[in-house]
């Protein structure tokens, strides 16, 4: 994949321009592709819109769940699933399907996403390493705690 084009926003992200010139097997197809990107991290938020209302207008920083090293996801970083808003003071865990955001004194109920892992039993039985869910009960205390819960979050709905 090679970027034809950036373009930097105050904000704090840039949309790039790729162009695939092959496909998986191997076909060329030359097509393009807008997706947007953390400034100056270069982690990979999504499309443009979602970028804007995660970063504009609803005050989030994106960032990855997890710290790691830019050849993730085929040299285009990690993907952010969670973030900061100072205006809140709440952390946001979100996929293409849900977003939802986490403050001091949030609670773990019956039913939440926190409570439940994105992964199958089976899947968890040999990868336990692998199960970010919250135990019911579990309250954010601070905003390290209210974090661990967008993890959760992200990591359910993912």
């Amino acid at each position: 994949m090679d970027v034809v084009k950036v373009r930097r926003y105050k904000a704090g992200y840039e949309i790039r321009t790729e162009r695939l010139t092959e496909d998986e097997s191997g076909v060329p197809c030359g097509m393009d592709m807008r997706s947007t990107y953390t400034i100056p991290d270069g982690h990979y938020i999504g499309e443009s819109r979602w970028a804007y209302r995660l970063i504009v207008a609803l005050g989030i920083k994106p960032e990855p769940q997890m710290p790691g090293c830019q050849e993730a996801n085929g040299g285009r970083g990690r993907t952010c699933t969670i973030g900061f808003s100072k205006r809140d003071q709440k952390w946001y865990g979100w996929s293409h399907r849900a977003i939802f955001g986490f403050g001091i004194g949030d609670v773990v109920k019956e039913g939440d996403c926190t409570a439940s892992s994105g992964w199958t039993n089976e899947y968890l039985l040999m990868h336990p390493e692998e199960d970010l869910s919250l135990p019911l009960g579990f309250e954010a205390r601070t905003l390290e705690d209210a974090r661990r819960m967008a993890v959760a979050f992200a990591d359910s709905v993912s």
